[in-house]
């Protein structure tokens, strides 16, 4: 992974200082709370319902151990003793006191970490897929490219003030971990005989107005990449709306343009910031890939994991869901979920955090990465060392089997913690997860995304979730809204409203009728919630979710 070299250090130390001063002339009220806020914007802290939130940034989701263990101490000292991961493969701790904030962003400089660009209108953390650089249906590992990103567009002089908020994700596979069409810029690495390059697709984004991104470019050579999207950027800082914040993203200059007329915009603004760069760009992205070469894979004979799923049906179910395929023979990639039945979804204690700093250090090759979907990868696992690292997850309440799941389920802070919310997401979470289990239902059911989000701006993903929930106010009542069919994938869609919404007593046995429903319509165990709701449509699925409308015995004709 990427190690700061000197110029990084100084810079974060810099910034570390000049927000230690800005802190000190709030508390001493020589700064109003309004004067305050664009500058602690600038360093990743909010002010939430009840405290002071600090937004560190993991950029393309990637951490050492030795960070890891530094987040643990960092909650055990100035917070709560936890972290949030977020969707935007993020930490958050939400409890810091201002005072204290400044010597926080000492102790996150200290391993080369930082939360610069975490908020504001300028191009945010750059998220990638997270088994980058070990999924065996890889094309190539598409961190480099993000880390590149990362140093381009930090502090970048004309980007620092655009319309709203900017948003990029890349992957490196043709199966789409990194939800690249619900981003202002998604990349995906292609091939074009023989030479590398992206597809560029841009205008994607969810929020008030849900919508998938258009392709810009089919193939643009890796060489060319940050003039393009310095010209993309460029575009939208000209044309992007400033007298309406909720029609200033990119997606809706998208849409009021048109797609063609931004494409032929950025192509006369191209050739300009290519011939800038004069090709230095280039060497830059040489010099950061030598960073992250393989590591030393080790040649381990693979019995005892096969021993152990033969003879333990704990560790097989665990590892039918939690460990996926790995370019590297021998090897696995396990996912470790932060989705405990019951639990608050993308929260891990520091006592927790140290464990997976250890298991990285003594079974992973020191690789750690955050997921979008809020949980821990380690990404390159001798598949005969897993049963141990398996039996140490346990311990820590780190073993759920559930990765992919429906109790795996993407859930924002809600009204919990947001200023923004109109409705709590965590406990339904939470409610949704221990009644599947409960029912026991959950192996069956395969793999069905459920993401839910406490207000309009989406931070849940709901949009994509092939069950979606949203959270709205009703006169002073919790509502939540179902959506059906939306996918985060290379086959995105975005999800259609079922119908009217449902009480906070009645969203989760609604969500229990639409799996049991699923269960019963279905072609066989290996068609997916996904599959059965594309192939039947909507309507077996809004007989399930309201019965008062359509009788229990004619849900199946419906079909």
């Amino acid at each position: 992974m990427y190690d700061y070299t000197a110029f990084d250090a100084a810079f974060v130390r810099a910034r570390v200082a000049q927000f230690r001063a800005q802190v000190a002339r709030r508390l001493d009220g020589s700064l109003t709370e309004e004067e305050f806020k664009p500058l602690r914007l600038m360093n990743g802290l909010y002010l939430q319902l009840h405290a002071y939130m600090l937004r560190v940034a993991i950029p393309y989701g990637t951490l050492n151990p030795g960070q890891m263990r530094q987040l643990a101490m960092i909650a055990d000292r100035w917070d709560k003793g936890y972290g949030h991961f977020t969707t935007r493969q993020n930490v958050q701790f939400n409890w810091p006191r201002l005072h204290d904030v400044p010597d926080m962003l000492e102790a996150l400089a200290d391993v080369g970490m930082h939360a610069i660009q975490t908020s504001g209108n300028t191009i945010r953390n750059v998220t990638a897929d997270h088994f980058a650089g070990a999924a065996a249906d890889e094309i190539a590992d598409p961190r480099p490219v993000a880390e590149l990103i990362r140093q381009w567009s930090t502090d970048h002089p004309e980007f620092q003030f655009l319309p709203r908020k900017f948003k990029i994700a890349i992957t490196g596979s043709p199966n789409d971990r990194a939800v690249t069409r619900a981003h202002d810029i998604g990349l995906r690495m292609v091939t074009r005989d023989g030479a590398p390059g992206f597809e560029v697709i841009l205008g994607g984004g969810l929020g008030r107005t849900p919508m998938i991104g258009k392709v810009l470019r089919d193939f643009l050579p890796e060489a060319d990449l940050l003039p393009y999207l310095e010209a993309i950027l460029a575009t939208y800082n000209l044309l992007g709306r400033r007298d309406n914040k909720f029609k200033a993203r990119i997606k809706i200059t998208v849409h009021e343009h048109g797609i063609d007329a931004i494409r032929d915009l950025v192509e006369a603004e191209f050739p300009r910031r290519r011939a800038a760069f004069g090709g230095a760009d280039r060497d830059w992205l040489a010099a950061i890939a030598a960073q992250f070469a393989p590591p030393a894979f080790r040649d381990a004979d693979p019995a005892p994991y096969h021993a152990a799923r033969d003879a333990d049906p704990v560790f097989r179910a665990w590892t039918d869901t939690n460990v996926a395929a790995h370019r590297h023979p021998g090897y696995g990639i396990v996912s470790i979920s932060l989705k405990a039945h019951g639990a608050t979804p993308g929260d891990a204690t520091a006592a927790q955090m140290r464990v997976m700093a250890d298991l990285a250090e003594r079974h992973g090759h020191g690789a750690l990465r955050i997921s979008h979907e809020q949980n821990v990868i380690l990404p390159h696992v001798p598949l005969a060392e897993i049963p141990a690292v398996h039996a140490a997850l346990r311990d820590a309440g780190l073993g759920t089997a559930n990765i992919g799941l429906a109790s795996d389920i993407i859930a924002c802070p809600g009204m919990d913690y947001c200023s923004l919310a109109t409705a709590r997401s965590i406990p339904v979470a939470q409610d949704i997860a221990q009644r599947l289990d409960a029912l026991g239902i959950e192996q069956a059911a395969g793999p069905l995304k459920i993401k839910i989000s406490g207000c309009i701006n989406a931070c849940g993903h709901h949009h994509v979730g092939h069950i979606g929930i949203l959270g709205l106010d009703r006169a002073g009542v919790e509502n939540y809204q179902v959506t059906l069919g939306g996918d985060g994938t290379e086959t995105a869609a975005i999800g259609t409203r079922a119908g009217p919404g449902f009480a906070a007593d009645e969203i989760v046995p609604a969500v229990e009728r639409l799996i049991l429903a699923y269960l019963e319509l279905r072609d066989g165990p290996d068609e997916t919630f996904l599959e059965a709701y594309r192939r039947l449509g909507a309507a077996p699925f809004k007989a399930a979710l309201y019965p008062e409308s359509e009788p229990r015995k004619d849900r199946s004709r419906a079909a």
